[in-house]
Protein backbone atom coordinates (compact mmCIF):
# COMPACT_ATOMS: atom_id res chain seq x y z
CA UNK A 1 0.00 0.00 0.00
CA UNK A 2 1.50 3.38 -0.97
CA UNK A 3 2.47 5.72 1.84
CA UNK A 4 1.26 9.29 2.02
CA UNK A 5 3.46 11.44 -0.25
CA UNK A 6 6.82 12.76 0.92
CA UNK A 7 8.44 16.07 -0.07
CA UNK A 8 12.04 14.97 0.40
CA UNK A 9 14.22 11.91 -0.08
CA UNK A 10 17.14 11.48 2.34
CA UNK A 11 19.72 9.03 0.95
CA UNK A 12 22.02 8.09 3.82
CA UNK A 13 25.65 7.06 3.20
CA UNK A 14 25.25 5.17 -0.07
CA UNK A 15 28.99 5.31 -0.58
CA UNK A 16 31.13 2.98 -2.67
CA UNK A 17 32.89 1.37 0.32
CA UNK A 18 29.58 0.10 1.66
CA UNK A 19 27.88 -1.12 -1.52
CA UNK A 20 30.61 -2.33 -3.90
CA UNK A 21 33.37 -4.90 -3.89
CA UNK A 22 34.17 -7.52 -1.29
CA UNK A 23 33.34 -5.14 1.57
CA UNK A 24 29.78 -4.48 0.40
CA UNK A 25 26.88 -4.94 2.78
CA UNK A 26 24.79 -8.05 2.16
CA UNK A 27 21.96 -7.49 -0.34
CA UNK A 28 23.70 -4.39 -1.77
CA UNK A 29 22.98 -5.35 -5.39
CA UNK A 30 19.22 -5.35 -4.82
CA UNK A 31 19.42 -2.27 -2.60
CA UNK A 32 21.15 -0.35 -5.40
CA UNK A 33 18.46 -1.39 -7.89
CA UNK A 34 15.74 -0.27 -5.45
CA UNK A 35 17.43 3.04 -4.67
CA UNK A 36 18.28 3.76 -8.32
CA UNK A 37 14.61 3.45 -9.25
CA UNK A 38 13.55 5.55 -6.27
CA UNK A 39 16.06 8.30 -7.13
CA UNK A 40 14.89 8.34 -10.76
CA UNK A 41 11.26 8.75 -9.68
CA UNK A 42 12.17 11.43 -7.13
CA UNK A 43 14.11 13.41 -9.74
CA UNK A 44 11.21 13.16 -12.19
CA UNK A 45 8.83 14.38 -9.48
CA UNK A 46 11.08 17.36 -8.74
CA UNK A 47 11.19 16.78 -4.99
CA UNK A 48 14.10 17.65 -2.74
CA UNK A 49 16.83 14.99 -2.69
CA UNK A 50 19.54 15.15 -0.03
CA UNK A 51 22.38 12.66 -0.20
CA UNK A 52 24.16 12.38 3.13
CA UNK A 53 27.85 11.53 2.81
CA UNK A 54 29.75 10.27 5.84
CA UNK A 55 33.23 11.63 6.46
CA UNK A 56 34.98 8.69 8.13
CA UNK A 57 38.12 9.06 10.20
CA UNK A 58 41.63 8.87 8.77
CA UNK A 59 42.31 5.36 7.49
CA UNK A 60 38.64 4.34 7.35
CA UNK A 61 37.08 3.03 4.12
CA UNK A 62 34.97 6.20 3.99
CA UNK A 63 37.78 8.66 4.66
CA UNK A 64 37.15 11.84 2.62
CA UNK A 65 38.86 11.83 -0.74
CA UNK A 66 39.24 8.05 -0.88
CA UNK A 67 37.45 5.97 -3.51
CA UNK A 68 35.23 4.31 -0.88
CA UNK A 69 34.04 7.73 0.32
CA UNK A 70 32.52 8.59 -3.07
CA UNK A 71 28.75 8.49 -3.45
CA UNK A 72 27.54 5.53 -5.49
CA UNK A 73 24.84 7.65 -7.15
CA UNK A 74 26.35 10.88 -8.48
CA UNK A 75 24.43 13.88 -7.22
CA UNK A 76 23.10 16.46 -9.61
CA UNK A 77 23.73 19.60 -7.55
CA UNK A 78 20.77 21.95 -7.97
CA UNK A 79 18.19 23.75 -5.86
CA UNK A 80 16.38 20.40 -5.53
CA UNK A 81 19.35 18.07 -5.06
CA UNK A 82 22.29 18.48 -2.76
CA UNK A 83 24.94 16.63 -0.80
CA UNK A 84 25.34 17.13 2.94
CA UNK A 85 28.56 15.88 4.47
CA UNK A 86 28.43 14.59 8.02
CA UNK A 87 30.70 13.03 10.60
CA UNK A 88 28.12 11.65 13.05
CA UNK A 89 25.49 8.93 12.67
CA UNK A 90 22.68 11.51 12.88
CA UNK A 91 22.49 13.37 9.56
CA UNK A 92 21.19 16.47 11.37
CA UNK A 93 24.05 16.64 13.89
CA UNK A 94 26.35 19.54 12.97
CA UNK A 95 24.92 19.90 9.45
CA UNK A 96 22.54 22.19 7.58
CA UNK A 97 20.03 19.36 6.95
CA UNK A 98 17.26 20.83 9.13
CA UNK A 99 17.70 24.27 7.53
CA UNK A 100 17.57 22.77 4.01
CA UNK A 101 14.38 20.82 4.76
CA UNK A 102 12.67 23.83 6.34
CA UNK A 103 13.72 26.14 3.47
CA UNK A 104 11.94 23.75 1.10
CA UNK A 105 8.87 23.59 3.39
CA UNK A 106 9.27 19.85 3.88
CA UNK A 107 7.18 18.18 6.54
CA UNK A 108 7.51 14.54 5.46
CA UNK A 109 10.66 12.65 4.40
CA UNK A 110 11.61 9.24 3.10
CA UNK A 111 14.82 7.87 4.65
CA UNK A 112 16.87 5.19 2.86
CA UNK A 113 20.48 4.01 2.81
CA UNK A 114 23.11 2.45 5.07
CA UNK A 115 23.61 1.31 7.88
CA UNK A 116 20.15 0.48 9.18
CA UNK A 117 20.97 0.34 12.88
CA UNK A 118 23.35 3.27 12.83
CA UNK A 119 23.05 6.23 10.44
CA UNK A 120 19.62 5.38 8.99
CA UNK A 121 18.14 4.85 12.46
CA UNK A 122 19.82 7.95 13.94
CA UNK A 123 18.75 10.19 11.04
CA UNK A 124 15.16 8.89 11.06
CA UNK A 125 14.93 9.33 14.84
CA UNK A 126 16.34 12.87 14.61
CA UNK A 127 13.84 13.73 11.86
CA UNK A 128 10.99 12.50 14.07
CA UNK A 129 12.31 14.54 17.01
CA UNK A 130 12.25 17.65 14.81
CA UNK A 131 8.62 17.07 13.87
CA UNK A 132 9.08 15.58 10.40
CA UNK A 133 6.97 12.65 9.30
CA UNK A 134 9.19 9.73 8.32
CA UNK A 135 8.62 6.98 5.78
CA UNK A 136 11.08 4.06 5.86
CA UNK A 137 10.81 1.50 3.04
CA UNK A 138 11.84 -1.96 4.26
CA UNK A 139 13.73 -2.69 1.02
CA UNK A 140 15.41 0.74 1.02
CA UNK A 141 18.03 0.25 3.71
CA UNK A 142 20.66 -2.32 4.62
CA UNK A 143 23.51 -3.08 6.97
CA UNK A 144 26.24 -5.60 7.73
CA UNK A 145 26.10 -8.73 9.85
CA UNK A 146 26.77 -7.81 13.48
CA UNK A 147 29.51 -9.97 15.01
CA UNK A 148 28.99 -11.76 18.32
CA UNK A 149 29.41 -9.72 21.48
CA UNK A 150 32.38 -10.63 23.70
CA UNK A 151 31.61 -13.98 25.31
CA UNK A 152 28.69 -14.67 22.97
CA UNK A 153 28.55 -17.39 20.33
CA UNK A 154 26.17 -15.80 17.84
CA UNK A 155 26.06 -12.53 15.99
CA UNK A 156 23.07 -10.91 14.33
CA UNK A 157 22.47 -11.45 10.59
CA UNK A 158 22.22 -8.27 8.53
CA UNK A 159 18.56 -8.77 7.59
CA UNK A 160 17.61 -9.16 11.25
CA UNK A 161 19.65 -6.10 12.27
CA UNK A 162 17.83 -4.04 9.63
CA UNK A 163 14.44 -5.21 10.85
CA UNK A 164 15.38 -4.51 14.48
CA UNK A 165 16.36 -0.96 13.49
CA UNK A 166 12.89 -0.47 12.00
CA UNK A 167 11.28 -1.85 15.13
CA UNK A 168 13.39 0.40 17.36
CA UNK A 169 11.84 3.48 15.75
CA UNK A 170 8.47 2.60 17.26
CA UNK A 171 5.11 3.47 15.80
CA UNK A 172 5.93 7.08 14.89
CA UNK A 173 7.71 6.07 11.68
CA UNK A 174 5.74 4.69 8.73
CA UNK A 175 7.42 1.48 7.63
CA UNK A 176 6.35 0.35 4.18
CA UNK A 177 7.31 -2.76 2.23
CA UNK A 178 8.91 -1.27 -0.84
CA UNK A 179 10.62 1.75 -2.33
CA UNK A 180 8.12 1.27 -5.18
CA UNK A 181 5.38 2.32 -2.75
CA UNK A 182 6.92 5.74 -2.02
CA UNK A 183 4.98 8.61 -3.57
CA UNK A 184 6.04 12.23 -3.87
CA UNK A 185 4.66 15.72 -3.72
CA UNK A 186 6.80 18.84 -4.09
CA UNK A 187 7.38 21.00 -1.03
CA UNK A 188 5.97 24.49 -0.83
CA UNK A 189 9.22 26.35 -1.63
Amino acid sequence: MPADPVQALLVVDVQRAFVTGTGAAPYSEQLLVNLGGLLDRARQAGILIVQLQNDGPRGAVDEPGQQGWELYFPATESDHETVVRKSADDGFDGTALDEILRRHAVDRVCVVGLMSEMCVLATARAALARGFGVVLPHDGHATFDIPPAPGADEGVPAAMASRLAEWALGDEVEIIASTADVSFTPGRD
